[in-house]
């Protein structure tokens, strides 16, 4: 078992799910796992968040064959939720902001995860300058 890019610590919560021989197979990857103080739910909030909206948006609505394509869906929903999807608690903002302001003009593209289960919206200045890619 690989710790995934590179990350070598595992923060959890109490749930029993987390038995010692989960932590121990973890350790012998050379993961650490931190379990989270008593009555703290204020610490994890985000993660929370986090796995409420990949279940609802993509993971429930799937039936996936095999952790390579469960690490795939994952991977797609990530980088959309990073890049492409705004955020209220950023000012609805992304969370890795583009390069440049974005365009204003020209047509409005659809760009398509997920065999179009995802789905985020943009403006695509180029093809509207003539310069269509």
């Amino acid at each position: 078992m690989a710790a995934g890019n590179g990350r070598r610590i595992l923060i959890h919560d109490r749930d029993p799910l987390f038995t010692k021989q989960f932590r121990t197979t973890l350790g012998a990857a050379g993961v650490r796992a931190l379990k989270l103080p008593k009555r703290s739910p204020n610490l994890n909030g985000y993660c929370d968040s986090f796995v409420r909206s990949i279940k609802r948006e993509c993971l429930n609505r799937m039936i996936l064959f095999g952790e390579q394509h469960l690490r795939y869906v994952v991977g797609q929903f990530v980088e959309r939720h990073h890049v492409e999807r705004p955020h209220q608690g950023l000012g609805n903002r992304t969370v890795e902001p583009p390069a440049g302001p974005p365009p204003r003009d020209g047509p409005v593209r659809c760009r398509e995860r997920l065999g179009g289960m995802l789905k985020s919206y943009y403006r695509d200045a180029a093809s509207w300058l003539g310069r269509d890619m």
